[in-house]
């Protein structure tokens, strides 16, 4: 539930493309009229999705949160919502600059679609992470996807501090998530949670400038 959370609910963010490829080409106009310059436009249309992209992480999130039953405290609630918009940001990033390359908007989606499918492939749930073959798809592909830090963060956000009855004969009567998390999952449990928050947050920066390049 948590990778069909992070994987197939941001691609909601692909539809605002055809608008945005839209706005691209109005403008590309105004900036040759002289009215603003690639930052205001950078700026202002990011502000402008914000909320709308707060709203699609936020409602359907914590509908399907406390749907499933996960930890009730409100601060694992929070941490899920920040994770889910952060992802939202990073697709939204990253479909403003494939429009800023792909002018036409029914090969963008394809395209973005494409490179989230990627993206979601080498994200380590469909194969875990030490079953990646090194070359490429591990390196660099696996620290690229997005997908790899949002599974993460849920894993951690989600397994840490929990207890479940252990059904291996001849083990221990009990597992703790932690193990969970390192040995079923190979969550990478050097360090916090919030790391991974932050890892996409810049993510989000690294797609804005990459944007803002293109485009000057």
């Amino acid at each position: 539930m948590l990778m069909f959370i992070a994987a197939f609910l941001t691609f909601m963010a692909i539809r605002g493309f055809p608008s945005f490829a839209e706005d691209t080409k109005i403008f590309g106009r105004e900036r040759l009229n002289g009215h603003y310059g690639v930052t205001a436009f950078t700026i202002a249309n990011t502000l402008s999705a914000t909320p709308y992209l707060a709203l699609i992480s936020v409602i359907p999130g914590a509908m399907a949160y406390f749907l499933v039953g996960l930890q009730r405290s409100i601060d694992h609630l929070i941490y899920f919502a920040l994770v889910l918009f952060m992802c939202m940001m990073v697709v939204e990033g990253l479909m403003m600059i494939v429009a800023s390359i792909v002018p036409n908007f029914l090969m963008g989606i394809i395209i973005g679609a494409g490179i989230q499918g990627v993206m979601m492939l080498n994200g380590g749930f469909f194969r875990l992470p030490n079953d990646l073959p090194k070359p490429m798809w591990r390196y660099p592909m696996y620290y690229i996807a997005f997908h790899k830090y949002a599974n993460q963060g849920f894993y951690k956000n989600e397994f840490l501090g929990l207890i479940f009855p252990n059904t291996q004969a001849g083990g221990p009567p009990s597992i703790i998530g932690d193990e969970i998390s390192r040995e079923t999952w190979q969550v990478e449990m050097g360090y916090s949670k919030w790391i991974d928050l932050a890892i996409l947050f810049g993510m989000i920066i690294l797609y804005k400038l990459m944007f803002l390049g293109i485009v000057k």
